[in-house]
């Protein structure tokens, strides 16, 4: 059955609960949530078993990570090191008793990137050679190997980061990846542009499948498996174009409060 992008586009954009004061939202939110993520892995004719959910926990406390993380949910996305470092204390005992596994999500400058090699379990957003580097020698002093995703920049919008993917930038870490021994590459991710038609949204995802069929080809030393990519108001259309894990915050945890810290 054909699914038009609209259908797909109502079934990728749900309504989350108020969160406050209330332990019971998270789990009506997450149930919504899974019926809407079933109903477009159908539509896409895919498996709920392809694709992996990463709740995006920046500016949410310690607390709700935990209480997510009783409700079976194992993948965490922050946007800060600073953020996550106030955080991270109080998380010690969950990471090491389960599989909860932090990743950064978020623009990284090169300048923190032992810290987060320090904090988080993986870094989804590799956008220079200079950054990759870092995080190698950082991940080399601790004697971690260390997942990561290359962020590619598919929207013309000047606030997104990433690679260009036709750049001599995004040739220079291809070509290096493979030399970076405590890194080992996953895959790829992406934001679409923001406030766009649906089939704008959808190439944008269409784009990333294809630049990473491409550089699989072109670099076969690389693991180029997950495609990070679909928001809470848009992942029924990443889903449809291939995504391997989404990325969603508000329709699991609510409304979120704007991080008032330093970057």
């Amino acid at each position: 059955m054909h699914v038009g992008s609209g259908e797909l586009r109502r079934r990728g954009r749900i309504r989350a609960g108020s969160n406050r004061g209330s332990m019971t939202a998270l789990p009506e939110n997450l149930e919504r949530l899974e019926e809407a993520i079933g109903q477009a892995c159908r539509a896409a004719g895919r498996g709920r078993g392809d694709l992996e959910l990463l709740a995006v926990s920046k500016t949410y406390p310690a607390e709700k990570i935990a209480e997510a993380a009783g409700l079976g949910l194992r993948l965490f996305g922050e946007n800060r090191v600073q953020e996550f470092g106030s955080k991270a204390e109080a998380l010690e005992g969950l990471r090491r008793d389960s599989a909860v596994r932090m990743h950064l999500i978020g623009h990284l400058q090169s300048n923190k990137a032992a810290r987060a090699v320090e904090l988080f379990d993986a870094i989804d957003s590799v956008d220079s050679l200079k950054l990759a580097e870092r995080l190698n020698d950082a991940a080399g002093r601790l004697g971690k190997q260390l997942p990561v995703l290359i962020e590619v920049k598919l929207s013309p919008e000047e606030t997104k980061a990433g690679l260009e993917p036709k750049s001599v930038e995004a040739a220079k870490l291809l070509e290096r990846f493979p030399d970076l021994e405590f890194l080992q590459t996953r895959g790829l991710m992406t934001i679409a542009p923001w406030g766009v038609a649906e089939d704008v949204t959808r190439a944008c995802f269409r784009s990333l499948r294809e630049w990473r069929e491409r550089w699989a080809v072109a670099h076969p030393r690389l693991t180029l498996e997950v495609l990070s990519m679909g928001m809470s108001g848009d992942f029924a259309l990443a889903i449809a174009e291939g995504a391997t894990r989404i990325r969603i915050g508000t329709a699991l945890f609510g409304k979120r409060a704007p991080w008032t810290g330093e970057e």
